[in-house]
């Protein structure tokens, strides 16, 4: 179709001891993004070259300790025995072994169209007419179960998805996994307001412990008030400073926060991906994330107000009189 730039197929139903088995093409490496459009990248060996080459998810290489050039057998069927059947008599190598990723890949044993119809080829010796019995040598898919595309231009989607779903040759149904996930996420929204709730329960907390330091501060720093006042300074230029302050203090822990934030996650990233899956990419807040900061900073300005008004009103009735 016009405004198609590639095609990733992909054909389910096998699995290797619990893992699914995934036949695809050498494309699934090269256009297959993940994590802000992170490419998959190899940890050992390559993408498969040969009709018998495997290429290993993270987490099955290591859960079942395979390496580059071991051999393994495909089982007809999910579940961790399978429903039918293992492929004996057509063992796979493994060519190659994925990073981790945080996505459903790194549970996948990867294989080749070719690999996948070579199994199948009357695999449970039902097919008793030659005719009908495909040649070792025929190896092209005759049906696969879905495939991944990429458009030139995201104005092309809503038009090409139309396509797909009234194509007459055959029934297809054309998804927008980002759509589909984001309905996903409706369902939990209620944990999301929840976690909303609980940082703004933190926030107030912060600016009243950051309150009760600059009030009790204040009642030691009475003199110092009422000295400014005596050298000329104006009450704007005594309250400037006292909001300045708390001003200063939210900034700093803003950005102490981000810091910590990003040095965390860089140490723990790799770990997150490969334990939970859990993806968590460093950089600077978005959108949403700064007017949330922006209205954190703002709530510190408006704490720092009321001590610079008692400091101001200390100022007057102390003058100099203030002991040390």
């Amino acid at each position: 179709m016009p405004g198609v730039r590639w095609a990733i197929p992909i054909s389910l139903g096998d699995s290797h001891r619990g893992y699914r088995v995934v036949g695809t093409t050498r494309d699934c490496f090269e256009h297959f993004r993940y994590a802000n459009k992170r490419q998959l990248e190899f940890s050992a060996g390559q993408a498969f070259e040969d009709t018998y080459h495997a290429v290993l998810g993270a987490e099955v290489a290591r859960q079942l300790g395979y390496q580059s050039g071991d051999r393994l057998i495909v089982t007809h069927g999910l579940g961790a025995d399978g429903l039918a059947a293992d492929h004996t008599d057509k063992p796979f190598t493994v060519s190659g072994i994925l990073a981790p990723t945080g996505t459903p890949v790194d549970r996948s044993v990867h294989v080749s169209l070719a690999g996948i119809e070579a199994i199948h080829i009357n695999w449970n010796k039902t097919e008793t007419d030659p005719t009908l019995v495909r040649s070792s040598s025929d190896l092209r898919p005759r049906a696969i179960t879905a495939f991944m595309l990429g458009l030139d231009s995201r104005l092309l989607a809503f038009g090409l998805q139309r396509k797909i779903n009234q194509y007459a040759g055959e029934p297809l149904l054309a998804i927008f996994p980002g759509v589909a996930l984001q309905e996903l996420w409706d369902l939990m929204r209620v944990a999301e307001q929840a976690l909303r709730i609980i940082s703004l329960l933190v926030a107030a907390a912060a600016m009243a412990g950051l309150l009760a330091v600059s009030l009790a501060a204040l009642n030691e720093r009475r003199r110092e008030m009422a000295i400014l006042r005596s050298v000329g300074a104006s009450h704007l230029h005594v309250m400037g400073l006292l909001v300045s302050e708390s001003a200063l203090l939210t900034a700093f822990g803003i950005v102490l926060g981000l810091v910590l934030q990003n040095a965390v996650l860089l140490v723990l990233q790799p770990w997150l991906v490969d334990q939970f899956g859990l993806f968590l990419p460093l950089g600077l807040p978005g959108a949403h994330e700064w007017k949330m900061l922006g209205g954190l900073q703002l709530a510190g300005i408006l704490v720092g107000l009321l001590p610079a008004w008692r400091g101001y009103r200390n100022s007057l009735a102390d003058g100099l009189s203030t002991r040390l």
